[in-house]
């Protein structure tokens, strides 16, 4: 079989010549979309975005460099510690008798928590006393013999009576330790009745009534925590402990103890000890403080974010935090001049807390500085100033991109254009934005029809 090679060359050589046409046509028709916006002689490349160049008007936020007086605080982490604790336990051997205590229950000085049975201390102490009274009956004989001898003069030896004064010393000395084991027996006897050493809260119980207790128990009966007022022990940087002593030798150091994410104050209390020791592994100062917890928010064991007052700084200038800006030569600040265009100029921050930094050196109070906008900026870019509440759209507004007119695509585009266009306006008239050139009043199902844009002139009027 011979193959006609010519018919095949000829197909192929104008199937090359039509794909350069058309691709010479494509490309005049979308060249002056990609180079809009870009000055005459300016490289390839997409067009400039908004203030890319010095005399371009950037949108920026404006803020008033402040004068004021500008609390101090050194923040750190502390753990809430009972300011007393104490664990009831017995102090003799027998049976809990009697537990009126309830836990959980607030409880004063005094209070009685528990009874043990006293029996066996009470015969001990009746036994004492009975062998008190035959003792002091022995001295009263004792000295009567003494008296006596003593009575008989001459006619008693003298070694009589001197044996006589040592047995009426033995019996008294007796009695004095018979009255010391009568009041030992009543001290033990004391110990039967438990009461609260200190006022607090009482803690869960560790032993039932009905059962033996014995004073070398080491879990004890139940534990008072005193809670009002209560104590919280928290770390600084040892850096920070002159300032934090020469606030202390001012008056009292105010301390606020926060929750966990530092929004809300807990408590508000004093300083009530330095610790006399740096950790030298931590470079850390222990310190504590007391808080009067009064309502009983604060509870022990709980871990809570301490601010401890150091100073005041009085007259202070102040800028947002967000004004400060960091560069290879430092921090640094735009100025806004009278002529919006803005000035950076060095400062110095010597303190910048969340919202707020107090400067040094660069900026004079009532001048106006940029809050926000600033990655735009250049030294002499020209501003506009906006509000901060006007940056965010309001809810339920439709952006300016939703609310864009459509543009139409031009004469003569090539058809996956024509395409993405009524794409896109299909989707358009489904969020319930409206083309360019439609009526108000006209809805999707109402709407007269529209000729395809690939049929309307390039300049967007209908024919």
């Amino acid at each position: 079989m011979k193959i006609r090679w010519k018919p095949v060359v000829t197909g192929v050589v104008l199937a090359g010549l039509v794909g350069g046409v058309g691709y010479a046509v494509r490309d005049r028709l979308t060249t002056p979309a990609v180079t809009a916006g870009r000055p005459a002689g300016a490289p390839p490349g997409p067009p400039p975005g908004p203030g890319a160049g010095r005399n371009s008007v950037v949108a920026v936020q404006a803020g008033i460099v402040a004068r004021e007086d500008v609390p101090i605080w050194f923040d750190g982490i502390g753990t809430v510690q009972a300011f007393n604790s104490v664990t009831v336990r017995a102090r003799v051997d027998g049976e809990l008798q009697r537990v009126p205590l309830q836990e959980g229950q607030l409880v004063k000085a005094g209070d009685l928590l528990a009874t043990i049975d006293s029996r066996p201390l009470q015969a001990q102490l009746a036994q004492a006393q009975a062998k008190k009274a035959q003792d002091e009956a022995q001295l009263a004989n004792a000295r009567r013999d003494l008296e006596r001898n003593m009575n008989l003069k001459e006619f008693a030896s003298r070694q009589t009576v001197d044996t006589q004064r040592a047995l009426v010393a033995q019996y008294e000395a007796q009695i004095r330790a018979d009255e010391a084991a009568i009041e030992a027996v009543q001290v033990q006897l004391n110990y039967t009745t438990i009461t609260a050493p200190i006022s607090g809260r009482i803690g869960l119980r560790n032993i039932d009534q009905g059962n033996v207790v014995r004073a070398s128990d080491q879990n004890g009966i139940a534990t008072i925590t005193q809670i009002q007022p209560i104590a919280v022990l928290f770390t600084l940087p040892e850096k920070q402990l002159p300032a934090i002593l020469a606030a202390q030798a001012q008056g009292a150091v105010t301390v606020e103890a926060q929750d966990r994410e530092g929004r809300r104050v807990i408590d508000t209390g004093r300083l009530s000890v330095v610790d006399n020791l740096i950790d030298s592994g931590t470079g850390t100062i222990r310190l504590k403080a007391e808080m009067p917890n009064s309502p009983q928010k604060l509870w022990p064991g709980q871990f809570v974010n301490v601010r401890l007052l150091s100073a005041i700084r009085r007259g202070a200038t102040t800028v947002p935090a967000t004004v400060v800006q960091r560069g290879p030569q430092g921090t640094y600040a735009y100025v806004l001049k009278d002529d919006l265009t803005v000035e950076q100029r060095p400062i110095k921050v010597a303190r910048q807390e969340e919202n707020k930094a107090i400067i040094d050196e660069g900026l004079t109070p009532g001048e106006r500085v940029v809050v926000d906008g600033q990655y735009r900026l250049q030294p002499g870019s020209k501003v506009r100033i906006v509000d901060p509440s006007a940056a965010a759209p309001s809810a339920g507004m439709p952006s300016p991109q939703a609310s864009a007119p459509a543009t139409v695509a031009p004469a003569g585009a090539p058809p996956e254009n024509v395409a993405r266009e009524e794409r896109r306006r299909e989707r358009m008239q489904r969020d319930g934005a409206r083309p360019d050139g439609e009526r108000g009043g006209d809805t999707p199902d109402t709407a007269a029809p529209r000729r395809p844009p690939a049929t309307q002139p390039a300049d967007g009027q209908r024919s």
